[in-house]
């Protein structure tokens, strides 16, 4: 299915391409600005003026993978503690100011950054940035608002990680798959490590990576550049700059060069499922196009019912009931690229792994065809388009991308470098990270199955 692509002629496949690529081009769009404040704060501006919203988005650089040793989870826990309150606005002040005027909040932490965001109208942009502003250093902790707090992350881990069982399987596969670097632990960290997180230990993290000149204002939405920087340089502005912080430096992963398997079995567990997943390069550390081409490599093999995998092994064969694939592309330091499965019927679990295994062969072996690689460029770039079509998700994308070692200017010429990626460049790639030999695979598994035996203890 799917073969319009080969029937039209050079000269048709020549103008739809050119059409395509000028629809693309985000240079095309509204003019997005971006500038520094006196202080080093970088900020954003992307101005949608189809609804009367803004999304006000802070960025830190700093995230669980910039945790000190032995205190993993104190990024995620931070996050948690800056709702707080400060010395000018008492804890939940800063939250009924948001409802009152019928915004939303929150934030979130991940390997590389921790970000605090608030959707509202464009009258209210100024508020909150006075709020994040003053957040931003002038956070007031006591033991008093601490220890409850490390109560609800330790109850957050139970709930969200250690009851359920996929999570398990993917904390362990996690642990395993990274042997030096700290992406090796989850974001939330460790529970017996959370447990002994405290308020110097917040604090202390707070001092090293909370300061203007290590964060990033993107504001999307009914806004324009001028009010932005007039607001901010008043906000943000009035905040002095912290000392520099040396390069984000963090230990690498060694040579892969062994085949790792880990066995998880639970009761409740009814379907048996696996997971393959190897160390790959990432935006924020690949060679030029060697990222561009494994987020098409994870398209053509896992991106949804057009997919190879799909087709072969849920269409065609059907012997699963899902399967896929991913990259893990946007992060600072090299990241990883997964395939899964789990059967369907009389299949077994080994039938699946080895329908995957064989599919990653043929592209190492055989390559991609030219029209099957147009078809995954036009569909990864049509996703990443719709994710643009919304203030927050925009705010997100250009967040994620400058915390990750990306520029504006990078990031708007994404299109064009993904179109650029030649079948040869996809082979290379899977050829260079996907050794089978090379990987660290996941089961989890019923209890009693026969798959190496396990049982449920």
């Amino acid at each position: 299915m799917g073969t319009g692509m080969d029937q039209i002629s050079p000269l048709q496949a020549s103008r739809t391409l050119e059409a395509a690529t000028a629809s693309e081009d985000w240079r095309r769009g509204p003019e997005i600005a971006s500038f520094l404040l006196d202080n080093g704060m970088e900020v954003v501006v992307i101005p949608d003026h189809r609804m009367p919203i803004v999304t006000h988005m802070v960025w830190y650089k700093a995230g669980g993978a910039d945790e000190p040793p032995g205190r993993s989870g104190i990024a995620h826990f931070l996050e948690h503690l800056m709702f707080k309150g400060t010395r000018n606005h008492p804890a939940g002040e800063f939250d009924a100011r948001v409802a009152e005027i019928g915004g939303r909040q929150n934030a979130f932490t991940g390997f590389d950054y921790t970000a605090y965001h608030q959707m509202v109208t464009p009258e209210a942009l100024g508020t909150m940035m006075e709020y994040e502003a003053d957040r931003m250093r002038h956070l007031l902790l006591t033991d008093e608002v601490v220890a409850p707090e490390r109560e609800v992350v330790r109850e957050e881990r139970r709930m969200r990680y250690e009851n359920e069982p996929h999570a398990c399987l993917d904390e362990a596969l996690r642990a395993t798959l990274y042997q030096n670097h700290p992406y090796r632990i989850r974001v939330i960290g460790w529970m017996h490590e959370i447990e002994q997180l405290n308020r110097e230990d917040a604090l202390a993290f707070y001092d090293r990576y909370y300061h203007p000149n290590n964060a990033i204002l993107v504001v999307a939405g009914d806004v324009d550049s001028t009010t932005v920087r007039k607001l901010a340089e008043k906000t943000y502005g009035a905040i002095p700059r912290g000392g520099d912080l040396p390069p984000r430096v963090r230990p690498q992963e060694p040579k892969q060069d062994t085949k790792r398997t880990i066995v998880l079995t639970d009761p409740r567990v009814t379907v048996p499922e696996f997971e393959k997943s190897w160390v790959t390069t990432s935006y924020g550390s690949s060679e030029p196009g060697e990222a561009e081409a494994l987020d098409l490599l994870s398209e053509l093999l896992g991106g949804g019912w057009h997919s190879r995998l799909y087709q072969e092994l849920v269409v065609k064969r059907g012997i699963a009931g899902t399967a896929g694939a991913y990259f893990n592309g946007t992060s600072l330091d090299p990241s990883s690229f997964g395939v899964y499965g789990a059967p369907r019927g009389d299949a077994t679990i080994e039938e699946v792994e080895n329908a995957i295994d064989d599919e990653v062969e043929k592209i190492i072996a055989g390559g991609v065809t030219g029209p099957e690689l147009e078809r995954a460029k036009s569909h990864l770039i049509r996703s990443m388009i719709f994710r643009r079509d919304s203030p927050a998700g925009v705010a997100m994308l250009y967040g994620k991308a400058l915390t990750t070692g990306r520029t504006v200017d990078d990031l708007h010429a994404w299109p064009l470098r993904i179109r650029a990626v030649t079948p040869k460049d996809v082979q290379s790639a899977a050829r260079k990270y996907l050794n089978l030999d090379h990987s660290v695979t996941g089961y989890l598994l019923p209890c009693e199955t026969s798959v190496s035996g396990a049982k449920c203890q």
